[in-house]
């Protein structure tokens, strides 16, 4: 093996020329891998785990996702001296595991923390240069490096605030062909690693991927990646990783096409998997999984992003406050799908103005999943609260809530579960929650679904248990019954809002899309309608900045994509709008 620049150096651009194997194919295996942020040892037991599963198969490249080796994205981690030196550490003893394991032979990509040695602190720059980098390892040592070169900075992205960007193209000589290395945004900015692959003639652009999940990326992503390689005239690998991060979900989808832009191979979403293939074959390998319909798609990203929160915050079982109603019918039914039943507990607190049919909803649930589930009443609770405070109107209203949300976090202390908040996108647009009511919890699994699409969801999982011949875990009645907080005599959530399809419309325009009043009412929305959403969404926005994480599949969540002021005097109005 011959070495035409140093393999240590920062933006190591030469190539590394490695001994062919003409008996066997030359094939890529994408590993799309739930990694766990701040592991650095477990994700190194997963890279040779899977690296040696990689070569019983014939793969000659293995390639892994973006900071793969810590977790992603490490958000202030990232300023650590500490957590730097040790991501180095453990990249260069991941070479000598590897070379030991008799695996030395191969080429394995992996992503992982770095900096730029040549550094100096400065103001404006990230501390220490961080580098969101790749490295190829092969033969016990690190052979080739490369720095990520275009930093997102836009919606859940602050990669500027975090790493220094790279400066120089990275391709290696892989059995034989000639690799082009990228990481994840450098293949959605024009120039750049394209035009280098190209004009360096390799033979393939290997990209390795954070993408996080949202609705209709995939196509995106395909569409993208079919476009690069017919610029680049090669063909393309794209790795990405699976799993939850706090409120990201990473949603695997890896895949390979060729210099035409026909797709090759393709991976499962929300799976950990390695997928194969055989680039430079004469026939395209048959991996093209089933696309999941939008439904699937969404449900499964809700489903994951709640298993992983629990189980790598090292949690057993989750706490639910049962009310009846379709947003905690569907939470309870994520959670047992992500965790299994035995580690889902609900709880009934019916208060005087609780419907028998709610409760009846509840337990119905229960039943139908084989969950845990109790009663509480709260009407003693409440009425203690009373005896010391006058309350009237809306503030007796949210103390039912209140005393709720507190025999909820009890339960929690004294049991030790984790509490899921219940509420849905459209009522945190407009302030429809109560503060320590039932916005308590730690984790909000329907935080980013609007209420139309919770009843999308509850639908389509009903209807896939019955296509399955299990038994529907949603009550219909659940799923039927108008929307209630049940906090007063005969209350209906359209008392205070408008029907959740035309609220849901105003708010994908304005919350999404950033449409202002004039362009809502273009649209052909009333004046008054968007005079009241807009002042109640703006207003609400102290209630989010305290809402619990949840996980985003939505373009623009709540969080991490949307981020306002709460002290601010500008309101969208329709007052000073030209006249039509």
């Amino acid at each position: 093996m011959t070495v035409s620049r140093p393999g240590s150096a920062r933006g190591y651009s030469g190539t590394v020329a490695a001994d062919q194997n003409a008996s066997r194919p030359w094939r890529v295996a994408l590993v799309q891998e739930n990694a766990v942020v701040g592991d650095l040892a477990g994700n190194a037991d997963l890279v040779v785990t899977r690296t040696r599963e990689a070569v019983q198969n014939g793969a000659c490249l293995v390639a892994f996702p973006e900071m793969f080796l810590t977790g992603y994205p490490i958000e202030d981690l990232a300023l650590r001296k500490t957590f730097i030196q040790a991501s180095a550490r453990t990249l260069d003893d991941l070479a000598g595991r590897l070379e030991r394991a008799e695996l030395g032979h191969v080429s394995v990509v992996v992503g992982y923390l770095d900096s730029d040695r040549d550094h100096v602190d400065q103001l404006g720059r990230p501390r220490h240069s961080p580098q969101n980098a790749a490295a190829l390892v092969r033969g016990g040592q690190v052979v080739a490096r490369y720095a990520k070169h275009h930093l997102p900075n836009y919606g859940v992205f602050d990669e500027y605030r975090y790493f220094v960007p790279g400066t120089e193209g990275c391709t290696v000589d892989v059995d034989g062909r000639r690799v082009a290395i990228a990481i994840c945004e450098d293949l959605w900015q024009d120039g750049g690693p394209v035009t280098w692959a190209r004009e360096s003639a390799a033979d393939l652009l290997l990209v390795i991927n954070g993408s996080p999940y949202e609705r209709d990326k995939d196509d995106t992503r395909l569409e993208l990646c079919q476009r690069r390689a017919r610029e680049a005239g090669m063909p393309l690998a794209y790795v990405n990783l699976s799993g939850g991060q706090d409120e990201l979900v990473f949603d695997g989808d890896s895949l390979a096409v060729d210099g035409n832009g026909e797709l090759l191979a393709r991976g499962h979403q929300f799976t950990s998997e390695i997928v194969y293939a055989d680039v430079f074959a004469s026939t395209p390998t048959p991996a093209a999984p089933e696309r999941l319909s939008d439904a699937e798609e969404v449900y499964r990203a809700l489903v994951c992003g709640l298993g992983d929160y629990v189980r790598k915050n090292g949690f057993a079982s989750v706490l639910i406050g049962m009310s009846g109603g379709i947003d905690s019918a569907l939470t309870a039914a994520i959670a047992v799908d992500a965790l299994g039943a035995a580690s889902v507990y609900g709880v009934g607190m019916p208060s005087a103005h609780s419907s028998q049919h709610s409760r009846d909803d509840a337990a119905d649930m229960a039943a139908r999943t084989g969950m845990a589930f109790r009663e509480i009443p709260i009407g003693t609770m409440v009425d203690a609260f009373h005896a010391q405070l006058t309350l009237t109107g809306l503030a007796e209203e949210n103390l039912q809530a209140r005393v709720r949300g507190t025999t909820l976090m009890a339960i929690s202390n004294q049991e030790g579960h984790l509490v899921l908040a219940t509420g849905n996108k459209s009522e945190l647009a407009v302030g429809y929650t109560t503060l320590y009511g039932d916005a308590v919890g730690a984790y909000a699994p329907l935080k980013d679904v609007p209420k139309t699409l919770v009843w999308e969801l509850a639908r389509w999982r009903n209807s896939h248990a019955e296509a399955g011949r299990t038994t529907p875990p949603i009550p219909p009645n659940s799923i039927h019954k108008p929307p209630s907080a049940e906090l007063r005599p005969g209350q209906l959530d359209t008392d205070s809002l408008p029907d959740y399809a035309l609220l849901d419309d105003v708010l994908d325009d304005y919350v999404e899309q950033d449409a202002g009043a004039g362009d809502l009412i273009a649209a052909g929305f009333s004046p008054e309608l968007v005079e009241r959403v807009l002042s109640l969404t703006d207003r609400a926005e102290y209630k989010r900045r305290q809402y619990p994480p949840g996980p985003k599949i939505s373009f623009k969540a709540f969080g991490r994509d949307r981020r306002l002021p709460i002290t601010s005097r500008w309101r969208e109005t329709t007052d000073d709008l030209p006249p039509s």
